[in-house]
Parts: C-alpha cells; structure tokens; sequence
C-alpha cells in the first residue's frame, strides 16, 4: 500500500533499559561519556586550579579557584584520568603564543631536586622570571636577569630582615653549588642545542638534569658515561625557564628543584571564580570564610 504523501513513519523510539544489566551497562556508558567530555575540556581549552600553598601570596591566595586558559600554551591530548589523578602520555599542539618573562604559569611539576620523577602527578603554579639562555642572578633577595633589575611584582612580598634558612646552600639547585634562597646565581637557564661540558667534578650538578632528558648517567674510572658512552660535553635537547613564586621568602620553586621544561607548562592562570579557606573540615566553616572581594580577580 502506498503511503500518502506528507506523512513520515514514526521514528522508533529507543527501548529504555530493563533488566539490572541493562540499567548498569546505561549507567556505565554514561558515566564514561562524561568522563571523556571532562579529559578532552580539561586537556584542551580550560581547566580549575586551587592554590594550594601560600608561595604565590598575595597574586593569589590559598583558596583561590583558578579559571586556566589551557589553549593558550597549546592544547594537548588528557594528560591525566580525572578522579584517579594517573598521568597518561600526551601530546601537544603547536601554542598560541609563546611563554614571556613575568607570565604567571600552570605547569606539571618535574620532580623535586634528586628526583628524574615526582613521587605523583601534580600541576604548579608560579611565575616565569627566566628564558632558555638568560643568566639569573640573586643578591640580597633582589632578582637580576641578565645583569638587569626586575622588581617585585605588584602583589609580591620579600622582608628583608629575614635570612635564609640555616643549611639553604645543602637544599638549593643545583647541588653542590652553594646557591641560597636570597644569594643565588649566576646560573644560566638552558635551551634547545645549548652544550654543557661535564666531567667527574661537576656531573652532579647535571646529573638529574640529564636523567630527565631521558638518558643513563654514570662515571665510571673518572670516566662520564651518558647512556653507556663517554661524554666529555651534553647538549640540552629541550627549551626551559626558571619559575619563581611571588611570595619569595617562602615559595619552594627552581631555586630549589630546577628548570622547567617549556613542554610541561599547560596554560594561564586567567580570574579567581572562588576564594575561601580549603584547610577548614566544615563546609559550614568553608562558608563562613568566602572572600567575596577575590571572586571575579584578574591574574597579572
């Protein structure tokens, strides 16, 4: 029989689930759909950050949520499983622009000073005072970059009447140099085809450098061997910068656990959505501590 014209077959509706399997087999497709919205919007365009520690104050603020712009730096593929906090191998598109002197950073951690790993996956967040080939230079707590002045940031801190803490120079990157918090440098922040000469009397210094890079570092008869062959020299094979917190006398950054590969910054900190104090048990407690004037700051 032919149909008359204008009227279309109704479209057969999907069967709702059931039985207990089909309600889970549901429940789990949409638990995993949502899953992969939240990877490809946290790896690709904006993701939250919550300040942690007090090494960016008063930039910002423990308890300040972060809004980062994460296409800025280049989109990547997930970097972690949300929820599970376990990293996954990624890769990264070419950035919108590159990372300048002052920007204010979000970054994976590398690892502390005698780690090639950290102990977990972690973003930072501090300010970016150094490039691949300038010479950062500390004297008295003032920051020098390539011989030239650059003062605190306009919410930055530094008192000047308190020293470093007793063994600093024993802490510091990179071991062995006796650099301190507030005397630090000269050091030159490395780049893509930089050298570095190494022998058996400074291969500590860039023994962990080296490692994370990806290759072997051992000496052997006075020897240096990187991945089992004699190196009397090493080229740097990715670009770096040198990230500092605002707070500067109680900010734990590169003077302490080195360079940051450029690679690893994954976007920019843009306006606080929400301020209030995380170390509190009660959300009733959390309530009573909103910083109503924070919301809405922008990130400089």
């Amino acid at each position: 029989m032919n149909r008359q014209p204008g009227i279309k077959k109704k479209a057969k509706q999907e069967k709702k689930p059931q039985t207990f399997e089909e309600k889970l087999v549901s429940w789990i497709k949409t638990i995993v759909s949502a899953v992969i919205i939240v990877m490809f919007i946290n790896g690709a365009l904006v993701a939250n950050f919550v300040v942690p520690t007090g090494s960016m104050e008063n930039t910002v603020l423990p308890g300040d949520f972060l809004v980062v712009n994460r296409f800025i730096y280049g989109p990547s593929t997930p970097q972690i499983i949300p929820f599970l906090n376990t990293p996954l191998p990624f890769i990264k598109l070419p950035p919108l622009k590159q990372v300048k002197r002052g920007d204010v950073i979000v970054f994976i951690f590398p690892g502390y000073r005698d780690q090639v790993e950290p102990d977990e996956f972690q973003y930072y967040l501090k300010r970016c005072v150094a490039l691949g080939g300038d010479t950062i230079l500390i004297r008295n707590k003032k920051l020098y970059i390539n011989g030239k002045f650059v003062p605190l940031p306009p919410h930055g801190k530094i008192d000047p009447r308190l020293p470093a803490p007793p063994g600093d120079e024993f802490r510091t990157f990179p071991p062995g140099m006796g650099f301190t918090r507030d005397n630090y440098g000269p050091l030159v922040v490395p780049k893509a085809g930089d050298t570095i000469r190494i022998s058996p009397r400074n291969i500590r210094q860039w023994n962990i450098f080296i490692q994370r890079e990806g290759h072997s570092v051992a000496v052997q008869n006075g020897t240096v061997l990187i991945d089992g062959k004699p190196a009397d020299f090493y080229v740097v094979e990715r670009d770096y910068c040198f990230a500092m917190g605002d707070n500067r006398d109680q900010s734990l950054d590169s003077r302490y656990w080195g360079f940051v590969p450029i690679d690893n910054i994954v976007g920019e900190p843009v306006f606080v959505y929400w301020s209030w104090d995380t170390n509190l048990p009660s959300i009733f407690q959390k309530f009573s501590t909103i910083r109503w004037h924070r919301i809405g700051t922008i990130i400089e």
